[in-house]
């Protein structure tokens, strides 16, 4: 588009735009723009209005645009006529609606609205702008591509192009985001115009209709910095007022979205301070002024301050954001996620700044109140340490004294936070203060801390006394602790942990000095100070203790204050048992552990190892110096590492307990024999805790435990002397295996139960004793009990009851929870409870109270350790329970464990009882007991009793669970554990009591319903497994009373319920009673199958479908085995399968056909498939309704179905139904009319009544079963299965074609009977269709089977049946079946009944006629089959059929029918056929020769060419005396064809039947007769046709032709003289008999023609040349009419010969020039022609000479066209363009379709390129022809020859540009435009420009 149109189209209105003026289509954004058009302007107004009445009950400030945009009067306005104010006016209004309705433009109303707006004021065209603002926030939307492709801005300077994507691509495609961000980027003006819809937004709606434009606001500006490589100042300075204006705005949204766009500016460039300082400000005045957003305000400065040049933000954000309230908790909340130190950075040294500000005030007061503040919440201790010191020290001397004050509580704080930061920094600056001012300071600074002491500066190494501790030189470092010491005795204000940490450090120096100077200082600060918080910290006293033993071998330090040390930490009370002593007590017995630990480590060898030795007996002597306490805390040592609880808070491992074990065999080997008894009493702990140790799983400890026992042996008092002493003969086994203890002890413990070993049961019992002694503690009393776990019994148990019972008082919710140790120990006591143990259960109350308890304990004390609950359910085993010999135990237990299923909420006691009640064999009346009490009733007899249940008032019928019912959930939760219960002993006493609660579950609403129907499956399921689990077992009719199942009951569930599940197991459980009980079921069958069919059918699932298969597969066997007689068990049959059918409609298409088949299978096909099939045939012809279309569909669908469940099952059972098929219809009446006869068979009626029905139902039935036993037999699948059962098939095929026999009889007999009726077609196409039948039946059988039935049929008294058997018979023929040569006789007799058939007078009628036609088509095909081997078998048939063909009465169609068999057995039989041509071919000829009949019967007369083509191709030797005859009807039959051809648009079948069989029997004539007998009889018939029938010349001639191509050259060569005098007859046509039909002659001139130029190319150039001469000289003779065929001849002789015919043309130059001056009209008066149709003629004389000039031009290879020639024909050529000879089309149609391709070709074949500057020349010349004709042409040639020359053309354009020039200027316009297009042309086809020559 050019600048202009530019200019142009900006200066265009949007009223001009053409589509306002289109009334076809109209912008619209719901309606179709040709549906727009048709409607009228006040159905957008009431649209539009209707959109505003909505919108104004969701915004009430549309009220203002009622009374403009939409009033009446807008209907009336047309803004394109209005003023520019009013304009203007309109264009506000717009904008503001628009604006306004941008919150909602996704609603149906604002669709509406804008519908109207669009409509009436174009807002697409006038407002833009406006219309985008308001749906750009939905660009990702199909409305808003709607709304872009109204828009026009297809216009490239248009702003909104880039939108145009959406109305040229795929049609609503919403815009993608990624181009709305880039374009954001790319167009700053788009993105002004984004943020301007912000302020629009928010001047005219409400703060939360905006947040959908402060979404897309934020969601387009920031992706689009993101995205933008670079962002330039341009883009900042474009943001920035808008940035501004967010950060000003008191709408939270609006806020938040420039937060975000700020941040997304910080993280993208690096900005200027003052933009940054600015910006910092705008951000803490909108903190402050606003603080809904502080984390997100504070988050968004974090963000600037972190990217952006540190500094760069001033003080003035400072104030603000130090006014704000929450900035503390904010930051603090904050820092918790995310990194705030660039804020913080920023903040502290301004706030520290301000604290050292000399003006006091308010301000100052605050703003270390937030410095404060910042120092407890935020982890900013160093810095603020740093910064507070260096302003400190840049203060004077003067500035201090108030400002210390102000400062104290700050640096207390500090300190109280983290002293280390602060610590660090004043080391950092000791180094560091040069002048005297600034350590003035300094010390001045150190005063304030707390801990200054510290820090002070000593005189001798002039550093800190922090670091002068931790100085390398010894001598500083012994000065500073000296100082400490001095410190310490002076009560200074010293830190306590700097002091522990420093003495600590130091007494690990190197330097003996050091070491004892700290160890003074130790000493002086123990006695001195408060040494409990020394003391404190146990692994502080022992690295203290290890250091002092180190040094006092090292160097030799006195021992006295190591000793004091030591002394003095062992204080306090001494017990064994740490559970039960105090805090104290256990951190006493701790550090001794520790101590006694490291003692005996470190002293087992090494340098010191003797040292720590004596240090060992020390501690010995000192703390354990009574011999109890020491093997009491011995033995807390060895049983300790068992303890979880750790309450010495100490870590006893493997190496201790082992230094411990051997310490104590060391001990034990030095006592006296009455301590030994002392310490093996059965009050000292050390044997039982020793025979822990032996169960230890570390070998090296139970080595040692045994060293130890052995150690013990000695006392022969002791009560555990019997089990030492056989413990220590199996040392070795013990040694070895961990498990050998539990298992000595195991067998200990037999030989006391077994045997009377007294001292042996004592010393066991003692060993219990001290697990159930409540001074042992729990860890070792469970080790004890763990070692005892193969001693069990009902003393054992007995024994440890008081132990349960102590820790189940512990357990309780409200008690203290147990130890690790205790959970443990009750584990091992609950263990106990076992087989062995069982029986006590029922002889001790006290027991079972106790295991009851411990059922109901269900607190977890430990996560790992089971409660007492699940650890009591788990002792319920089947052994366990089998033991308990008392029911009522038993029942008590069920109870207690069912009562825990109720009222626990814990899975795990759910699985654990659910795998107790499935191990454990319980009896059924027990669960009985539990599902109802014994004193209930458990069932109603009968529906109706449960039924009158309901109607009683619930008084006393205990329906609560408060009046002795059980409630729902528990039955339920019973229920749900019977399911999988396969231990259950007399599972029938469950039946009634699950019948009683079945009935209970049909009573309304009991108070404690909650899910009934599930209860109710389970119900059903329990008595289904009792009812398959009694029946496995085979003694379910024994057992269980048929009068305790309550069929009813369960139908009636069924009934009452609307769940599938719950049908399901209704009636699964059915199916099972069934295979019991079958009367009982067999009284409920139809109620049953009834709602199966009404329910159960329609599920698809595979669930539903098995349920169905095992109803159907229990119910159906027992019906059938109490059916009773069979009429009545097909009755019944009938019913149910009823039920299914009706269902199947709504049984999804997926599931009908197993189900049926299921329900088929089930019942038997071979008795009741046919009764399923009727029923479905029944159902389609009731339900068959519609169109034809959707009936045929239907239909298809329907017997596709049939058929698939047909094959489902053996052919033997399929044929078998197809015969009681048969055999019901031929029980059903023949009409309605007649049923009365037909009403004794019940079955009958209930498949079908016909009383219920119509006759056209009837008739629609009998139609279905014959159809679909067609289709059946027809199908594949059907087919295959034949072939897999073949071996049966047969003989129940019989039966069946039996029957069908039968129904056809019955079938015709009603054909005939009901001929004038309205139903006779009915009837014959059901005849028809058991004809189907019959054929389908016979393919089954056996080939001599099927000819015996077909000879039988064919001999039947009807007429329709023996045509129908002879056409079975023809199809079986017509299938090409391989037949055993012994089966043919059987076939050939055949002939004979045949032959009697088409023997019989046709006086019989029509069909008798119909009857012999197919006998005749029968014996054809028996012929064909089996007459090539017997042939003398078919030689009667062949005198039969000549018999009906010379016949000269008989119907045409038989004789039609018999020259075809005549055709087929001539074939057959070949010679011995002659005796028959006498009689044969004259009758063929003569019926070839009735005209009339021939036009009126077209199959006759294919019949009549068909046998005399079949002859003629047999015998053609034979033919020769009708030879003549046979060719003058072929001629005029093909005639005869092609004329009713041409006069008929349309060709029949037929029609081209006969055409093919014309063309074949003509080629049959030409090329299997010889030359000396075809030659002379088409002679004579050129000779008698031409005279009066000319037309058949041209089928003559294609005779002739095709016999001479198929001429050998011997042939050709004889025959050769015969030929040309027969053509030059022959081409005589045109001058002795043309008679003035030039159309007629030239056809015939034509065939003759090619008939010759056959002969042509067959000849050689010898033989050809003296015959071309002899034509020229024949050409030359009597009449000119010779000329046009001669020149004719030589055109289509040079197209064939091509190059060749060059070599004879050279005689034809001169007599072409000749006749083109004599044809030239122009310049001769002597015409060639003088008849009336001269120049017609002339015209065709010229089209053949040149276009033979053309072939030659063409072809010429040789230089045929030499100078002579060239000239000779030059100038008669060129004169051509003046020849008008014919008329002005005729001369325009010879130029450009002949002359110029001749004169072009002409061109190109001149030898002499003078000769073609002549003919250019000439051409040129003729363009100045005074005939406008004549020019126009000459430039046509003109044109050709240039095209033909191509470039050599260019040395004749100097002399075509004058002519050319001239011709521009001509007067004729035609000729002047065809100049141009010449000299176009010319420039293509030089390739240079001619403009410049003119």
């Amino acid at each position: 588009m050019t600048s202009l149109a530019h200019q142009l189209k900006k200066l265009a209105l949007p009223q001009n735009d053409r589509s306002l003026f289109s009334r076809h289509e109209v912008s619209s954004l719901l309606f179709d723009p040709k549906d727009a058009a048709a409607m009228d302007r006040s159905t957008f107004y009431a649209l539009g209005c209707t959109g505003l009445e909505e919108l104004l009950g969701i915004e009430s400030a549309f009220l203002e645009f009622q009374n403009t945009l939409f009033s009446r009067a807008s209907l009336t306005l047309e803004r394109s006529v209005q003023s520019k104010e009013v304009n203007e006016k309109l264009d506000a209004d717009i904008s503001l609606f628009l604006t306004r309705l941008t919150p909602y433009f996704l609603l149906k109303p604002a669709h509406k609205c804008l519908e109207w707006l669009v409509h009436r004021f174009h807002i697409h065209l006038y407002n833009v702008d406006s219309l985008l603002a308001c749906v750009l926030p939905y660009h990702n939307t199909n409305v808003f591509v709607r709304v872009v492709q109204l828009l026009k801005i297809q216009d490239p300077t248009s702003r909104w192009n880039w939108l145009q994507c959406l109305q040229v691509g795929k049609p609503g495609v919403p815009l993608s985001k990624g181009t709305l961000i880039t374009h954001c980027y790319t167009d700053l003006s788009f993105m002004d115009f984004v943020c301007t819809l912000v302020t629009k937004s928010i001047q005219v709606t409400a703060p939360l209709n905006s947040r959908v434009v402060f979404s897309f606001y934020a969601s387009t500006i920031v992706p689009a910095l993101d995205a933008v490589d670079k962002v330039s100042n341009t883009i900042i300075s474009k943001l920035l007022p808008y940035v501004q204006k967010g950060l000003k705005s008191s709408l939270s949204d609006y806020k938040a979205a420039t937060y975000m766009i700020v941040c997304q500016l910080a993280v993208k460039v690096v900005m200027e301070a003052s933009l940054v300082d600015s910006l910092a400000v705008h951000l803490s005045k909108s903190l402050l002024k606003e603080p809904v957003l502080a984390k997100e305000g504070l988050g968004c400065l974090i963000v600037l301050l972190q990217n952006q040049k540190e500094g760069a933000a001033g003080s003035r954000a400072f104030a603000r954001l130090s006014s704000m309230p929450m900035l503390v908790p904010t930051l603090q909340a904050m820092a918790a996620l995310h990194d705030v130190s660039p804020l913080l950075r920023y903040l502290l040294p301004h706030l520290i700044r301000s604290v050292f500000r000399e003006d006091s005030g308010e301000s100052e007061n605050d703003e270390l109140s937030v410095l404060e503040s910042i120092v407890k919440s935020l982890r900013t201790l160093c810095l603020s340490c740093r910064l507070l010191l260096d302003e400190y020290l840049s203060q004077t001397d003067e500035d201090v004294s108030a400002l210390d004050q102000r400062l104290l509580p700050l640096v207390h704080l500090l300190e109280s936070r983290c002293c280390g930061a602060l610590d660090h920094v004043l080391a950092g600056h000791v180094g560091d203060v040069g002048s005297e001012q600034r350590k003035r300071l300094f010390h001045r600074f150190l005063s304030l801390s707390v801990s200054s002491g510290k820090h002070q500066i000593l005189g001798d190494s002039d550093t800190s006394l922090l670091l002068s501790l931790k100085h390398p030189q010894p001598a500083v470092r012994l000065s500073a602790v000296e100082h400490l010491m001095s410190a310490v005795t002076s009560q200074q204000s010293l830190d306590e942990t700097f002091l522990k940490d420093a003495v600590t450090e130091r007494l690990s120096d190197d330097v003996p000095e050091v070491v004892a100077a700290a160890l003074k200082v130790l000493e002086v600060s123990w006695w001195a100070g408060p040494r409990g918080k020394w003391a404190e910290s146990p692994g502080f006293c022992v690295n203290l203790l290890f250091c002092c033993c180190s040094y006092y071998y090292t160097f030799k330090l006195p021992p006295c204050s190591c000793v004091c040390v030591c002394v003095c930490l062992c204080v306090g009370e001494v017990w064994w048992n740490p559970e039960s002593l105090d805090a104290n007590t256990c951190c006493y017995l701790g550090l001794m552990c520790r101590v006694f630990g490291l003692l005996v480590s470190v002293g087992a060898d090494g340098a010191t190892a003797g040292g720590f030795r004596e240090l060992l007996k020390l501690l010995v002597k000192v703390q354990l110096g009574e011999r109890l306490h020491l093997f009491r805390f011995l033995c807390l040592l060895w049983g300790y590492r068992g303890n979880h609880g750790d309450q010495l808070d100490v870590k006893v491992g493997v190496v201790l307990q082992t230094q411990a074990l051997y310490v104590g065999r060391a001990l034990l080997g030095v006592q006296s024999d009455a301590a030994l008894v002392q310490l093996s009493d059965a009050e000292s702990p050390v044997v039982p805790s020793l025979l822990c140790c032996l169960s230890s799983p570390v070998r090296e400890v139970r080595r040692a435990g045994l060293s130890a026992l052995q150690s013990l042996s000695g006392a022969s008092g002791s009560p555990f002397q019997p089990i030492t002493e056989r413990l220590l003969k199996t040392s070795e086994e013990i040694e070895a295996d961990a498990s050998y203890l539990s298992t000595a002890l195991g067998v200990l413990h037999e030989e006391c139960v077994s045997g009377k070993k007294k001292k042996l049961q004592a010393a066991m019992e003692q060993l219990l004793r001290c697990v159930q002694a409540p001074c042992c503690p729990s860890y070792s009393a469970a080790a004890l009990l763990a070692t005892l776990s193969r001693v069990n019994g009902q003393s054992v148990l007995a024994a440890l009851l008081p132990v349960l019972d102590r820790l189940l008082e512990q357990s309780g919710p409200d008690t203290p929870a147990l130890l690790r140790g205790e959970a443990e120990l009750a584990q091992l006591v609950l263990g106990k409870f076992n087989e062995e143990s069982a029986p006590l259960l029922a002889q001790d109350q006290k027991c079972l109270d106790l295991f009851v308890r411990a059922l109901k304990a269900s607190t977890q004390q430990h996560p790992d350790v089971h409660s007492c609950q699940v650890v009591a359910l788990e002792q319920i085993t089947k052994p366990f329970f089998s033991a308990i010999a008392d029911e009522q135990v038993q029942q008590k237990l069920l109870s207690v464990v069912f009562d825990l299923l109720v009222e626990s909420r814990s899975p795990l006691v759910a699985n654990t009882i659910s795998s107790v009640f499935k191990r454990i064999s319980v009896d059924g009346q027990l669960v009985a007991n539990e599902l109802a009490p014994p004193d209930r009733p458990k069932v109603s007899a009968t529906v109706q009793q449960t039924r009158r249940s309901k109607m009683k008032p619930q008084e006393g019928d205990g329906a609560g669970p408060g009046e002795g019912a059980v409630s729902w959930q528990r039955v339920t939760l019973i229920l749900e554990l019977l399911q999988f219960k396969k231990k259950l002993r007399r599972a029938q006493t469950l039946v009634p009591v699950l019948f009683s609660l079945l009935a209970r579950s049909q009573e309304p609403c009991s108070e404690d319903h909650t899910n009934m129907e599930y209860t109710k499956q389970l119900l059903l399921s329990c008595l289904l497994n009792i009812c398959n689990r009694l029946v496995a077992e085979g003694g379910a009719k024994a057992l269980l009373e048929e009068e305790q199942f309550s069929v009813e009951l369960v139908v009636q569930c069924v009934r009452a319920s609307d769940v599938p599940q719950t049908h399901h197991h209704a009636l699964l459980l059915l199916g099972a009673v069934a295979a019991i009980f079958p009367e009982k079921v067999l009284h409920n069958i139809m109620p049953i199958f009834t709602f199966m069919g009404a329910n159960v059918l329609r599920l698809d699932d595979v669930y539903s479908f098995r349920v169905i298969e095992n109803t159907l597969r229990a119910v159906i066997p027992a019906l059938i085995q109490v059916g009773g007689s069979p009429t009545h068990l097909v009755a019944v049959v009938t019913r149910i399968m009823h039920v299914f059918v009706d269902a199947l409609p709504h049984v999804p298409a997926h599931r009908r056909l197993p189900v049926l088949s299921e329900l088929v299978t089930t019942l038997g096909p071979a008795h009741f498939l046919w009764v399923l099939m009727l029923l479905l045939f029944k159902q389609h012809a009731a339900l068959s309704s519609g169109s034809t279309s959707d009936k045929d569909a239907a239909l298809q669908t329907d017997v596709e179905f049939w058929i698939s469940l047909s094959v489902h099952f053996l052919v033997t059972d399929q044929l078998t139904s197809l015969i009681e098929m048969m055999n019901f219809l031929l029980q059903l009446p023949d009409d309605k009319d007649d049923s009365e006869k037909h009403t004794t068979q019940t079955h009958t009626e209930l498949i079908f009544n016909v009383e219920a029905h119509s006759s056209k139902e009837l008739r629609h039935l009998k139609f279905l079963c014959i159809s679909f036993i067609a289709e059946l037999l027809a199908s594949s699948s059907f087919i295959a299965k034949v072939r897999t059962e073949a071996s049966r098939t047969p003989r129940v095929a019989f039966r069946l074609l039996e029957e069908v026999l039968r129904y056809i009889q019955s079938v015709a007999r009603c054909v005939e009977t009901n001929a004038d009726k309205p139903t006779a077609k009915f009837w014959r196409v059901l005849l028809n269709k058991c004809y189907d039948v019959l054929d389908k039946v016979n393919a089954l059988l056996p080939a001599d089977s099927f000819l015996a039935v077909m000879r039988g049929l064919m001999g039947n008294e009807l007429p329709s049946v023996r045509r129908k058997a002879m056409e079975l018979l023809n199809n079986k023929l017509q299938q090409k079946t391989l037949w055993e040569e012994a089966q043919v006789p059987t076939r050939l007799r055949l002939t004979g009944d045949l032959l009697s058939i088409v023997g019989k007078s046709h006086a019989e009628g029509a069909e008798q006629a119909v009857n012999r036609q197919t006998a005749l088509y029968s014996l054809k095909l028996l012929c064909r089959s089996f007459g090539g081997r017997h042939q003398e078998a078919f030689v009667p048939v062949l005198l039969r059929a000549v018999e009906v063909v010379t016949a000269g009465e008989e119907e045409k169609n038989v004789t039609g029918s018999a020259l075809l068999c005549v055709a087929e057995v001539v074939s057959t039989l070949r010679a011995l056929a002659i005796p028959q041509l006498p009689r044969l071919m004259p009758a063929v000829l003569q019926a070839l020769s009735q005209r009339k009949e021939l036009l009126s019967n077209e199959i006759y007369l294919l019949s009549a060419v068909t046998a005399l083509q079949r002859v003629a191709e047999t015998l053609p030797h034979f033919i020769s005396p009708y030879l003549q005859d046979t060719t003058a009807q072929v001629c005029h039959l093909t005639r005869l064809l092609e004329t009713s051809s041409s006069s008929s648009s349309s060709s029949s079948s037929s029609s081209s039947q006969l055409s093919l069989r014309l063309a074949s029997l003509r080629s049959t004539l030409a090329t299997r007769l010889p030359p000396r007998v075809l030659l002379p009889t088409l002679s004579r018939c050129y000779s008698s046709m031409v005279l009066d029938r000319k037309g058949q010349l041209g089928a003559l001639m294609s005779i002739l032709k095709e016999h001479i191509n198929h001429m050998d050259k011997e042939q050709l060569s004889f025959h050769q003289s015969e030929l040309t005098a027969f053509f030059l007859t022959a081409l005589d046509f045109r001058a002795q008999h043309c008679q003035g039909d030039l159309e007629k002659t030239s056809q015939v001139e034509g065939s003759v023609i090619d008939a010759l130029v056959a002969m042509v190319m067959k000849l050689s150039e010898v033989t050809f040349r003296p015959l071309f001469f002899k034509l020229c000289d024949w050409s030359k003779s009597s009449s000119s009419e010779r000329l046009l065929t001669f020149f004719r001849l030589c055109d289509r002789i040079a197209e064939r010969l091509k190059g060749l015919f060059v070599l004879f043309a050279g005689n034809l130059v001169k007599p072409f020039s000749e006749l083109l001056r004599r044809s030239d009209s122009a310049h001769t008066d002597d015409p060639l022609f003088t008849s009336d149709s001269g120049e017609r003629k002339t015209c065709l004389l010229l089209r053949y000479v040149l276009d033979c000039l053309h072939k030659l031009f063409l072809y010429d290879t040789q230089r045929f066209l030499s100078a002579e020639r060239g000239h000779a024909l030059l100038e008669p050529l060129v004169q051509q363009l003046e020849n008008m000879v014919g008329g002005e089309q005729e001369y325009q149609q010879r130029v450009t379709q002949h002359l110029l391709p001749c004169v072009g070709q002409f061109s190109v074949a001149l030898a002499d390129d003078s000769q073609c500057k002549t003919l250019n020349y000439q051409i040129l010349l003729k363009t100045r022809h005074p005939d406008s004709k004549v020019r126009f042409s000459s430039l046509l040639m003109l044109m050709e020859v240039a095209s033909k020359l191509k470039e050599n053309y260019m040395v004749l354009l100097p002399e075509t540009i004058p002519f050319l020039a001239e011709l521009m200027e001509d007067e004729c316009e035609e000729v002047e435009q065809q100049v141009q297009k010449v000299v176009q042309e010319m420039e293509n086809i030089l390739g240079e420009p001619l403009q410049s020559y003119f």
